[in-house]
């Protein structure tokens, strides 16, 4: 066997990255701007030419609350940490929401952390065809039921007839994300539909499964970046 040892540039990572329309792609330098980003990256931000994104910061190209998420996400990787399938709501070309999971980790030259590099890869469509799909698809059943409530993770099991760590490996398989990431994916987007309403941010939290109002803020920030106040204040 042949083993081809092939270092990519950043450069080539965009390059390849262009031609996934589901998957953003973008590295930024250490002052939190953009040197390369795809162009699935560049039309979702509604822009027409890439050059219009390298140069400028999340700050200048998301509106604020969101730039500001985006942007202590990346402290934390230039401090040396590494963002692996964190779940998240983007705003889509049609400013739908949808929903993705983003990686983010040190871009290092010669051992130092000189930037961000990344991708946000858009969730699909359940993989049907698995041979344990209609166990699982009565443990997603049950969760959009009882998603308010406190759901166990071991209960979810039984119902499915599987260990614990079956039903978390199978379920990445077939979800794309672990039983606990569906459930918050299906908490927040109740809360997001209720924050159209009327009613306070704590009855939302408490309606969708959360203990406290807090414990909601923190959540909903982590994945829609911004607080339930500043969504609704965005899209009220």
């Amino acid at each position: 066997m042949v083993v081809v040892d092939v270092k990519l540039s950043a450069e080539d990572m965009q390059t390849l990255f262009d031609a996934l329309p589901d998957v953003v792609f973008f590295v930024k330098d250490r002052a939190g701007r953009y040197t390369h980003a795809n162009l699935t990256l560049v039309r979702r931000l509604r822009l027409k030419r890439r050059d219009e994104v390298v140069g400028r910061s999340v700050a200048e190209l998301f509106p604020s609350a969101l730039g500001s998420s985006y942007a202590a996400q990346d402290r934390r990787v230039l401090a040396g940490e590494s963002i692996e399938n964190q779940l998240e709501v983007h705003l889509l070309p049609s400013r739908a929401p949808g929903w993705c999971l983003t990686c983010k980790y040190p871009h290092r030259q010669r051992g130092e952390v000189c930037g961000v590099i990344g991708i946000s890869r858009d969730l699909g469509h359940p993989d049907g065809r698995h041979p344990t799909y209609p166990r699982l698809a009565r443990v997603m059943e049950h969760m959009q039921a009882h998603y308010g409530s406190n759901v166990r993770v071991s209960a979810l099991a039984a119902l499915a007839g599987i260990s614990v760590a079956q039903l978390e490996r199978h379920f990445r398989r077939v979800f794309q994300l672990t039983p606990q990431q569906a459930l918050t994916k299906l908490r927040i987007e109740a809360a997001m539909r209720l924050l159209h309403g009327a009613g306070s941010v704590a009855d939302i939290g408490l309606a969708c499964g959360f203990n406290d109002q807090s414990a909601f803020a923190r959540q909903f920030k982590a994945t829609v970046g911004m607080t339930p106040r500043e969504f609704r204040g965005l899209h009220g």
